[in-house]
């Protein structure tokens, strides 16, 4: 730590070498002229180190002071101490600066830093996609300037920031955004926006799939109740009343049945959290008692049915929702398919991969119901498909097993042309020897 420059020390060396020189011009009778050009010489010195400085803080890139002399040399390493000082602050203030901008930008949530007349002070990337914003151009800006929303003026101009606002996102009006104003800082706030669109969409499934399910058991329970009610102890249906209704309240109370028991399928297989793909599956047997069941289901309409199972190929899974899944598309083919129609199932080896698919030369299905095909309770056609019995979930159940395992429901269908339905599950889960493929072929008529 070096000392601190002494007024009494300065003004002591400047007595003493100014007292000697007027001493000497005494000795030869010159006095004034030797203090004279003293003084001309302590200037001449003093200018010197003046653009010393000058050219070390101006012109000079070197940061280590210049060389000086007496107490000019003081006063330039004091300087050099003071720069290293503020070089070491601003290079903290910038590693704090990062820290706080990284730790912004890898939140969850688009964040805007405003001033006190809303204009817009730091913007994170999030706040770029979501809001539109463009940083730094739009540094300065107001923020209600570039989010155009009555809302969200209102939401400003009254300052009332205890709930959250709603509003479609400037960028695409598919987004619904949720914004939250904190006060920060001095005079300042914090712009928190997230996007809550699945949220909603998740809402709105809820109350859809609530209503769906009211409105599936209203239809059997308002038939069960109209007999019931004329059935009591004191007047007894005829016969030919109980043959007519016996028929209709069974099927009623099996179409419940179905409902509750695909609910549950549905229920069990969101609520399990992973499959244990250790368990071996012999999708080949499986599909030979489908093939049982189809026959059996395909009494009435006379289908020409034509399995193509690769007899090898086996996978890992879980047992009872992969059934599920068969199931559900080839018993969907046999009941939406017009009579006398064909249906061709294939379980192959395909690059690695296993595939099962379920074609049909029915009527089709139109592109605009394709991509809704997977919703709980959707259906191409309402009245059709309760003729049949259907539930409407079981897509939504092939959609939740074939996410468990790694694939995804293929759909193609053309109005006219028939459907095809298909998925491929990974090489993870396939098993079975390289040897040549054994292939049964049977038809069910």
């Amino acid at each position: 730590m070096r000392l601190l420059l002494s007024k009494k020390s300065l003004l002591a060396k400047v007595l003493l070498i100014y007292g000697l020189a007027a001493f000497l011009g005494l000795l030869f009778g010159k006095m004034l002229l030797v203090l004279l050009l003293l003084s001309f010489g302590h200037l001449w010195w003093q200018y010197k180190h003046i653009f010393l400085l000058d050219k070390w803080l101006w012109r000079d890139r070197k940061l280590t002071p210049p060389a000086g002399d007496g107490s000019w040399q003081q006063i330039f390493d004091g300087i050099y101490f003071q720069q290293r000082r503020e070089r070491r602050k601003r290079k903290e203030l910038r590693t704090l600066v990062r820290r706080f901008r990284d730790g912004a930008e890898a939140l969850p949530e688009a964040v805007v830093v405003l001033s006190e007349d809303w204009s817009i002070i730091w913007c994170n990337k999030l706040a770029q996609l979501l809001v539109g914003l463009r940083w730094p151009t739009d540094e300065g800006q107001r923020i209600d300037n570039l989010i155009r929303s009555p809302e969200f003026h209102q939401y400003l101009q009254q300052q009332n920031f205890q709930q959250p606002l709603e509003v479609m996102s400037p960028t695409s009006s598919s987004v619904m955004l949720e914004c939250k104003m904190m006060p920060y800082g001095k005079a300042q706030f914090l712009l928190i926006v997230r996007d809550i669109t699945q949220l909603k969409q998740l809402e709105q499934i809820r109350k859809d799939f609530v209503a769906n399910v009211s409105h599936e058991l209203r239809t059997p329970l308002t038939v069960l109740q109209g007999y019931l009610e004329v059935m009591d102890s004191d007047s007894q249906p005829s016969h030919a009343i109980w043959q007519k209704a016996h028929p209709v309240m069974l099927e009623q109370t099996r179409r419940m049945d179905a409902l509750v028991q695909q609910l549950l399928t549905l229920s069990r297989i969101e609520a399990s959290a992973r499959v244990q793909f250790e368990q071996e599956v012999d999708v080949p047997a499986m599909l030979s008692l489908i093939a049982q069941e189809a026959e059996t289901l395909n009494r009435e309409k006379q289908h020409k049915l034509s399995f193509n199972i690769d007899q090898d190929l086996r996978v890992t899974g879980a047992q009872d929702e992969l059934r599920s899944a068969f199931s559900n598309l080839v018993t969907n083919a046999i009941k939406y398919t017009p009579a006398g129609g064909e249906i061709n199932v294939s379980w192959q080896r395909e690059h690695q991969k296993a595939v099962f698919t379920v074609s049909d030369n029915g009527e089709g299905i139109a592109a605009h119901h394709v991509k809704r095909l997977t919703e709980r309770f959707y259906r191409v056609d309402q009245a059709r498909a309760r003729n049949t019995g259907g539930t409407g979930l079981g897509l939504a159940i092939v959609k939740h097993v074939l996410s468990h395992h790694n694939s995804q429901l293929l759909i193609f269908s053309e109005p006219g042309k028939g459907s095809t339905f298909s998925f491929a599950l990974p090489p993870e889960l396939v098993l079975g020897a390289q040897a040549p493929k054994k292939r049964a072929k049977f038809k069910v008529k």
